[in-house]
């Protein structure tokens, strides 16, 4: 499993952050203090507290591919 940290701000950066996970085949939930919440539900993603930044957990190792593809969205 690997966790990063993002920052979804905006209705547009969700919508487009879904369709990217939406591409790949692993479970990835998002956390957000106690609340926990599927990353290719965009519904998920609005009841959560956007306004500071949300860990990511994916339940793959070999996931280069999708944390290249959400590197904008990837907080340092």
């Amino acid at each position: 499993m690997k966790s990063v940290s993002i920052i979804l701000q905006e209705a547009q950066n969700i919508k487009s952050f879904v369709s990217i996970i939406n591409k790949y085949p692993y479970d990835i939930d998002l956390r957000s203090g106690r609340y926990v919440v599927d990353a290719k539900s965009i519904l998920g993603i609005f009841s959560l507290d956007l306004s500071k930044p949300i860990t990511m957990e994916i339940y793959s190792e070999d996931c280069d591919d999708l944390l290249a593809d959400i590197k904008d969205f990837i907080v340092e």
